[in-house]
């Protein structure tokens, strides 16, 4: 990856506009990948028979505060010294970040938990724990890996948008689950090896490029079409 901090602001899910900060803050949302997590909690929402919307924006909610800030900011922080948002955010601004995002959600979780869904406290539990283990890469990095990624946010996220509704689960769900599992396991196996492509982008010859623009188009293929499987599902259940 060479010596010298990559600059990420020239990812594709990055605006081209605007000054640094904003430009680093969008980038640190990572907003294609956050928005295949907040479909999935919203799939699994829209898998019970009955829906109560508000818990569908409160969980939404949740995963865009923990996951889209609290975890992204813990990940800037875990990145082994290497500043993939350069100087923009000192580490103490990352962590007021992390921790501001992660309060939040956790405070609207626990009004559901306690007053309808208590079974929702498990997913709290486990996501929590992945939030700093996978992102600060606890335990020497043992569950930063590809499959503990499609497990903290694929699977996860799908059952608690089902507990928030259900406060149960069911065989659909799991299923379901899986399958959402398995669609995060292409998208960080494809992820990393782009990053790494990436960051060397001066260097590359031709060949390299053409593999970084496919791993490129096989992130913006998958991040978009759960998206849109996620907007679909919505509007069957709204308009019919």
């Amino acid at each position: 990856m060479g010596d010298s901090p990559p600059d990420r602001r020239g990812e594709w899910f990055v605006p081209k506009f605007g000054p640094a900060a904003f430009r680093s803050f969008v980038g640190l949302l990572f907003l294609p990948y956050t928005g295949m997590v907040l479909s999935y909690a919203l799939i699994g929402s829209l898998l019970a028979e009955k829906v109560h919307w508000d818990r569908v924006m409160a969980i939404i909610l949740i995963y865009f505060l923990g996951l889209g800030i609290g975890a992204h900011a813990l990940d800037a922080l875990g990145s082994k010294g290497i500043k993939p948002w350069g100087t923009v955010f000192t580490r103490r601004q990352l962590w007021i970040l992390a921790v501001l995002a992660l309060v939040s959600a956790y405070a609207i979780a626990l009004h559901y938990i306690i007053r309808y869904t208590p079974l929702l406290l498990s997913m709290a539990l486990i996501e929590g724990f992945f939030v700093f283990a996978y992102n600060l890469e606890w335990f020497n990095g043992r569950f930063h890996t590809d499959q503990w990624f499609a497990f903290s946010w694929g699977l996860l996220p799908v059952l608690s948008g089902y507990i928030i509704q259900t406060n149960g689960l069911s065989a659909a769900a799991l299923a379901l689950a899986v399958a959402m599992a398995l669609f995060s396991l292409i998208e960080i196996a494809a992820s990393r090896p782009y990053k790494e492509l990436k960051q060397r982008l001066a260097t590359l010859g031709s060949d390299e490029v053409a593999l970084m623009l496919r791993y490129e188009a096989i992130l913006k293929s998958v991040s978009l079409g759960v998206i849109l499987l996620g907007a679909g599902l919505l509007l069957r259940r709204t308009i019919g």
